[in-house]
């Protein structure tokens, strides 16, 4: 069986560790033929040998890929028996089987995160890639409940898939050694600045615990002037933060946010709105306490693990429950739950290529 999988997501945040821990297990149960840009053919993890590379300079949601997409790609696509987008951007003109993943629909749920036209716009992708998919997957229970609010699924399978901790945390059993690392005295934040963060109500914290006499500092991974392309205020904010209480760790390797994680006391996760949120996993996974806000996905997806929940968009009860976890013993870095694992997810995608056709 031939599966075509468009990868030009790959380097893109949370998608891109997605389809990247799914890969392995798609392409060992297919003849797979993957779509790239050029720029990516040198950071693709290790594949067999017989699964074959398309190299492109179409992007993702352009007018091209709606419209002029090439006769030559769609001939490639609809040689193959199954088409899978990690995201909810469709090719024209496939014949074949269509199955894609809608993480969330944050921009239905959230106002301010882009104008109303751009509103539509997503609707108008989030709806097509369900009307084009024999299945459309999910990442969780919240999601695929905020999906069938927002958008007609026209009776088509709606399938929760979990994530977890990314291959390149769980590669050769990466996680430390007890006592291996030393904490500092370092909170790290994991994400952008876009409204559905809650970065503000961390840095109000912050400021908080650090005039209650808290020796800490807060890491911020990501790149400062990258972040400007969400909140324009907290952007501004976090330039004038002084150097030695915030840091910008700039583009860092996967294995350079390990030792981040590994490193902190905590990772706060302050998010007012999210789909899953792989960080906290991330932090948990290699023995760093989380403290995170009680939204409702959160509570689906964490509750029974050790983690603080603080209650969301309250900047006081989150330096509270900081300072209360700030020197709780580190959790063992233990295995995560079964259904959390991308080869459980893998395995659910697969059988559901293979009972749907």
């Amino acid at each position: 069986m031939k599966l075509f999988i468009d990868c030009r997501m790959l380097n893109s945040g949370g998608i891109g560790t997605y389809l990247e821990s799914l890969l392995p297990y798609f392409t060992e149960a297919y003849d797979c033929t993957l779509l790239i840009y050029s720029n990516q053919k040198n950071s693709l993890p290790k594949l067999p040998a017989n699964t074959h590379i398309i190299e492109t300079e179409i992007q993702t949601f352009s007018l091209k890929e709606m419209f002029f997409f090439p006769k030559s790609l769609r001939n490639i696509i609809n040689l193959c028996d199954f088409f899978y987008s990690p995201y909810c951007n469709i090719p024209n003109g496939i014949k074949i089987p269509v199955f894609t993943t809608i993480h969330d629909i944050v921009f239905l749920d959230v106002p301010g995160l882009s104008s109303s036209l751009g509103t539509i716009v997503r609707k108008f992708f989030y709806q097509r890639a369900i009307n084009k998919s024999k299945a459309i997957f999910t990442v969780s229970q919240f999601s695929a409940d905020r999906i069938k609010e927002k958008l007609r699924l026209r009776k088509k399978p709606l399938i929760v898939t979990y994530n977890s901790v990314p291959e390149h945390f769980t590669a050769n059993n990466n996680k430390p050694a007890t006592g291996e690392i030393t904490k500092d005295n370092s909170i790290i934040y994991v994400g952008n600045i876009k409204k559905h963060k809650g970065l503000p109500y961390l840095l109000d914290a912050f400021e908080i615990c650090k005039k209650n006499g808290l020796d800490c500092k807060l890491v911020i991974v990501g790149n400062a002037d990258n972040f400007r392309s969400g909140d324009s205020e907290i952007a501004q904010r976090l330039s004038n933060s002084s150097e030695k209480d915030i840091n910008f760790t700039g583009r860092i390797s996967d294995s350079e946010l390990q030792t981040y994680y590994q490193k902190a006391r905590l990772l706060v996760q302050p998010s007012l709105y999210e789909g899953f949120g792989m960080p906290p996993m991330e932090a948990l996974y290699l023995g760093t306490n989380v403290v995170m806000s009680d939204i409702p996905v959160f509570k689906e997806i964490y509750e029974g693990f050790p983690v603080t929940f603080f209650k969301t968009a309250d900047s006081k009860d989150l330096a509270e429950k900081i300072q209360e976890a700030f020197n709780k013993p580190a959790p063992a870095a233990s295995a995560i739950p079964q259904k959390y694992s991308f080869k459980n997810t893998a395995n659910i995608i697969i059988n559901t290529f293979r009972s749907i056709k």
